[in-house]
């Protein structure tokens, strides 16, 4: 039997690496004792909290947009987003001069709405609850002859996601395992193609909130699975299902999806704020709430973890303080 054909491969990574050079942050990695303590094994935070517009959604957007016609560049992109992919589309094109117009649900954090129309964009608001989001840009897209761009589902975009895990392998080489969070997939499918084109042995963990858990359910019906839209402090992560050309990937590479409360993403962005001085917003920090509840096998001592973004809202940044 054939193996299914995947969307994107190690070479598609590299080559969106190379587009990047001198325009992605080379972002850091983050350690601490009082975090490895706590965890019981040595953590590395990938942070794409310091990413160009807070969080690693600017990787896919620019390699996705920097490789457009003259003519689609001229005409310009729209997309649909939550929060971090339209800053992160705002900003990649801006940088690139294209005209951007962003479709964000009019529940979405009023901080990221503001910053993408800091970055130039034109944002159109919808209700999340009643709209079909992806119709809704499609339409937009229609009548104004721009092109798509996707949060998760587009080759383009997971292979520029992908470059955080190639730079966390360069950056710690030795990881047992690799935690990431997942609403489309995205992130997970381009960093899981990176990780197992260098390691192929290195175990990869999805995390999920509960009530936001498509993926867990999808891995174990071996389809994709649609939920209700999902009530979640991680707003990152609020998609009903994984991508039709995300799930395949991450069918193939994951070995679990894990699922962790919101209560324990919320202690877990306390010690973050508190302890050691990192501001990440709710989705950033899932991965780690999964890593500090133990839920890891016992022999993943080297834990490479993602932290997807910190574009924190500042009420729930005033929250976390209070209650420190």
């Amino acid at each position: 039997m054939m193996r299914e054909t995947l969307a994107i491969c190690m070479e598609d990574v590299r080559r969106a690496a190379a587009r990047l050079h001198g325009v992605a942050h080379r972002t850091p990695i983050y350690t601490s004792r009082t975090l490895d303590a706590l965890a019981g094994r040595e953590v590395y935070l990938k942070c794409e909290n310091f990413q160009r517009g807070g969080a690693f959604k600017f990787r896919g957007a620019y390699n996705a947009i920097s490789q457009l016609s003259p003519l689609q560049r001229h005409a310009g992109v729209v997309t649909f987003s939550s929060g971090n992919h339209a800053q992160g589309v705002a900003l990649a094109a801006q940088l690139l001069g294209v005209p951007a117009l962003i479709c964000m649900p009019d529940d979405a954090p009023p901080v990221k709405i503001t910053a993408t129309r800091g970055y130039g964009a034109e944002v159109l608001t919808y209700p999340r609850l009643t709209t079909d989001r992806e119709a809704f840009a499609r339409d937009v897209a229609f009548e104004r002859a721009m092109t798509i761009i996707p949060p998760y589902d587009h080759p383009d975009i997971m292979a520029g996601q992908g470059t955080a895990a190639l730079e966390l392998l360069d950056q710690v080489p030795d990881l047992d395992c690799l935690v990431a969070p997942v609403g489309g997939g995205g992130l997970l499918a381009g960093c899981a193609v990176a990780a197992h084109g260098i390691n192929p042995k290195l175990r990869i963990f999805a995390v999920e909130t509960e009530g936001a858990d498509d993926l867990h359910q999808s891995l174990a019906q071996g389809q994709r699975v649609t939920i209700p839209p999902p009530a979640t402090i991680a707003d990152g992560i609020r998609t009903p299902t994984t991508g039709q050309l995300t799930f395949p990937i991450l069918k193939r590479h994951v070995e679990q999806a894990l699922v962790i409360s919101d209560s324990a993403v919320l202690e877990a962005l306390r010690l973050l704020l508190l302890r050691l001085k990192l501001v990440v917003e709710p989705t950033g920090a899932v991965g780690l709430a999964a890593v500090l509840a133990g839920m890891l096998p016992s022999d993943c001592q080297r834990v490479g973890v993602v932290i997807s973004g910190g574009n924190l809202d500042p009420s729930l940044m005033a929250m976390l303080w209070g209650q420190g």
